[in-house]
């Protein structure tokens, strides 16, 4: 097996030069990092991680634990985390939730136990057991797309409040007057923040704000689906429904068609986060579209910022703005509804 010095010698560089290119640490001119990558392709040189691990005591590891990995809004965040951690030689591991706060400290003691660098965590719910936990082991914690109580963890995430208030207020704009919100479970902040945006807007344009047309549930297709069905079963007549997410949406829509109801010309249908363009040919829902990939990014940085002592010591909450995207799937009150 090739070494460090042979490497060095084939490109006629120093062995601290080669790491600096092997770790992505220092600088190295373009024309180095060639010539020592070629010599490393050549001689099928391999870095001893574990090596690398004793002498830094870093793994190289961050991980990722979301709350449902199948969702793409989630997937691709985890696009941004990959890249970024990528370009600074880390690897990341993931872990799902299901939306359990049980599940969620079961894997971040796990993931403890693996010598993982730092978490980037969307949380299942409000618990402070994974924040208190992470402390007592020195690993740093960077929240993604919800907010938290503590005041020491960094977040990174959109205004899911103002985001909310801007859908609905395209709907009132249509002339929607009795608007639903489907949503999550309470103890998730992305859940209720949506649904107060969505009672300010209807407050500021002199609108009731009705507890029977509000629905919580989980953020899933069958929650969208249960929800919107019990909406119907008791005979509540909203002309547009707000999905506090797209697989709420889905399950709405699924609903909704079963029902024999058009979209928009019996309800309009609007929804938080897009879907990747390569999911669907004809895109037709309305948004509020969240920039995923560089929430991914931008709280890996952070994290990493932090790893290296380079970031302020101050928590830092990052809020990224959402951009609202019509469509199709919103439009005008149907005329015998007015």
């Amino acid at each position: 097996m090739a070494t460090i010095i042979e490497v060095a010698r084939r490109a006629g560089v120093s062995a601290m030069t080669v790491s600096r290119v092997v770790n992505r640490s220092g600088y190295a001119s373009a024309a180095t990092r060639a010539k020592v990558e070629e010599a490393i392709a050549e001689l099928g040189y391999v870095p001893n991680a574990v090596a690398r691990q004793l002498r830094s005591k870093r793994s190289h590891t961050i991980a990722l634990v979301v709350s449902d990995i199948t969702n793409p809004f989630f997937t691709t965040i985890a696009r941004g985390v990959e890249d970024a951690a990528a370009t600074r030689g880390y690897a990341v591991m993931f872990a799902n939730t299901d939306e359990s706060e049980v599940e969620e400290i079961e894997y971040i003691r796990m993931l403890a136990q693996r010598q993982i660098d730092g978490v980037l965590l969307v949380p299942a719910g409000n618990s402070a057991a994974p924040f208190r936990f992470l402390e007592s082991q020195e690993i740093p914690v960077v929240v993604i797309d919800r907010r938290v109580v503590s005041r020491k963890v960094d977040e990174v995430r959109c205004d899911s409040e103002a985001g909310a208030y801007e859908l609905v207020r395209h709907l009132i704009g249509l002339g929607h007057t009795r608007i639903a919100v489907i949503t999550g479970r309470r103890n998730i902040s992305t859940s209720t923040d949506r649904v107060v945006g969505y009672e300010r807007a209807l407050r500021e344009a002199g609108l009731p704000v009705s507890p029977e047309l509000e629905a919580y549930d989980s953020f899933s297709l069958e929650g969208g689906y249960r929800q919107v069905n019990q909406i119907l079963a008791n005979g509540l007549k909203p002309t547009a429904i707000f999905a506090t997410n797209n697989f709420l949406a889905f399950g709405a829509l699924r609903a909704l068609r079963e029902a024999g109801m058009r979209i928009p010309d019996d309800v309009s249908l609007v929804t938080f986060d897009d879907l990747p363009v390569e999911w669907h040919d004809d895109p037709f829902i309305t948004v509020l579209a969240q920039p995923a990939y560089e929430l991914g990014r931008r709280a890996t940085e952070l994290l990493l910022a932090r790893l290296d002592g380079g970031a302020a010591t101050k928590r830092q909450v990052i809020v990224l703005p959402g951009e609202l995207i019509v469509r199709r799937s919103s439009g005008p009150v149907p005329t015998d509804r007015v």
